[in-house]
């Protein structure tokens, strides 16, 4: 019996290694081999600290998604209104220029992909959809607080439909969109929300 590779990377830099393979092919495009290769790990040394394919992907969608969270937090943060957080959040989103541009987001990518499977990574990645709603639902409330979106607005339809946007968004540039359509886009999509 051979002994596998130690692991020789840090874990979270493996865990990156292993969340850009799957965000460029997809749960199921994205083989043990990719990720073998990505990680730089042998088989066992994945094994023993990731467990299988499956229990790798959860965990690099729970680290997508907690890294997005807290960067979007930190970017409302930074931001003198939620509305200005809104319209620099979508705008970001329509630069062509972004290196992230033409892989979109991993949640939605994922959510995509797995549509309404009855599995443990379609249900996870649904769920990471729905926390970046409910985060969009509180910028919603504050932004109604602040004056800038109606109170007439129902709160939950206009997190989805912002959700919706950014999803939008990300396959527009994906596919290609130029900057300036992306961003006729966005004019568009302010309009609805305000």
């Amino acid at each position: 019996m051979t002994i596998g590779r130690p692991l020789q990377h840090q874990p979270k830099e493996a865990l990156k290694a292993a969340v850009n393979t799957f965000w460029r092919s997809g749960y199921y495009h994205t083989s043990m081999r990719d990720l073998l290769d990505a990680m730089a790990l042998s088989r066992s040394s994945l094994y023993q600290a990731f467990g299988n394919k499956e229990a790798l992907f959860l965990l690099a969608l729970q680290n997508y998604r907690e890294e997005l969270l807290a960067s979007l937090s930190e970017q409302l943060d930074a931001e003198d209104s939620a509305w200005s957080f809104i319209e620099q959040l979508l705008y970001s989103a329509a630069d062509t220029d972004s290196q992230q541009a033409s892989l979109g987001c991993l949640l939605f990518n994922s959510a995509t992909e797995l549509g309404g499977e009855d599995s443990l990574p379609a249900q996870t990645a649904r769920d990471s959809v729905a926390s970046v709603t409910a985060f969009f639902h509180g910028v919603i409330k504050r932004a109604q607080r602040e004056g800038s979106i109606a109170e007439a607005r129902d709160p939950q339809s206009a997190a989805q439909f912002l959700t919706l946007s950014m999803s939008g968004l990300r396959l527009l540039m994906k596919s290609g969109s130029s900057k300036q359509q992306a961003q006729q886009t966005v004019d568009f999509i302010l309009r609805g929300l305000g």
